[in-house]
């Protein structure tokens, strides 16, 4: 796991310098001021992931976005889904499409598409690593998306982006992270993108979140917090920061029969030694 999480971490900062070289001002860029923007937005999403059977599970993110002053207007429907592999309790594979829609940030203008939706396609190698109390994972996520402007019959253009992002878990009123435990969340995820119509925003975006979560049982998890992300905006020198309250729940089911015969099986040997 170690080699897997060291090779990535080289390809990233490979395609990252890369981006920076190409990116640098000219000389004749010398007179420019940047201009920073702060947004506000609130995100609620569900997560779901369900066990199929020892290996394979499906996995489903639906989110719904707003902005400006947090709720005001619609910015995005998301929805992903995918199919899990799990080779093994510390790393998993997932494969599948996403669907988004965008609501154009001014409506009703002329020659415009007010609803623009995207296609994507998506790869991601999650590496768990369980320390004593604290655990964190490492998400490494590949997308190639079809996206267009919002102008009307314009066509879709194939970019691609890769996303990295360390989370991490600490439990507060118990040991691990078990069933009716309180704790603390954090994340940070750097997004880097490629492909013809990349003129400059190469580095696309980066997202922090701090939260508190709270594990109600095996099937049912929420998390709150807050999101500040940072970005390229309207051109080279626009920057943006938002602000956003994320809501989160996450669903389990387990519909592998054999392991819940299993299951049954030890609490009843459990049951008749008490």
């Amino acid at each position: 796991m170690k080699n897997i999480f060291t090779l990535f971490v080289l390809c990233f900062i490979t395609f990252s310098s890369l981006a920076q070289e190409e990116n640098e001002p000219s000389v004749l860029d010398n007179n420019y001021e940047k201009e920073f923007t702060h947004t506000t937005g609130l995100w609620t999403g569900l997560y779901t992931k369900y066990r199929l059977n020892e290996k394979l599970f499906y996995y489903g993110e639906y989110h719904f976005r707003r902005r400006n002053n947090f709720v005001n207007d619609m910015a995005q429907i998301y929805l992903r889904f995918g199919l899990t592999y799990l080779i093994n309790p510390k790393v998993e594979l997932t494969a599948g499409i996403v669907t988004p829609f965008y609501w154009a940030p001014e409506q009703d203008l002329a020659n415009q598409d007010n609803i623009v939706p995207q296609y994507r396609l998506w790869q991601q190698i999650v590496l768990v690593q369980p320390f004593e109390r604290l655990k964190i994972n490492h998400q490494f996520r590949f997308e190639q998306r079809w996206k267009r402007d919002y102008v009307e019959e314009s066509p879709f253009k194939l970019t691609h982006r890769f996303r990295y992002k360390l989370t991490a878990y600490y439990p507060l009123n118990n040991y691990k992270l078990i069933n009716n435990t309180l704790f603390l969340s954090f994340y940070e995820e750097v997004f880097v993108q490629a492909g013809k119509s990349i003129t400059y925003d190469y580095l696309e975006d980066n997202r922090m979140f701090l939260g508190l979560g709270y594990i109600l049982n095996e099937n049912i998890q929420f998390q709150v917090g807050y999101m500040w992300t940072f970005r390229y905006k309207d051109g080279p020198y626009s920057f943006e920061h938002r602000h956003i309250p994320r809501v989160s729940v996450y669903h389990n089911l387990d519909f592998n029969r054999r392991r819940i015969e299993k299951q049954k099986e030890k609490i009843k040997v459990l049951e008749n030694e008490f």
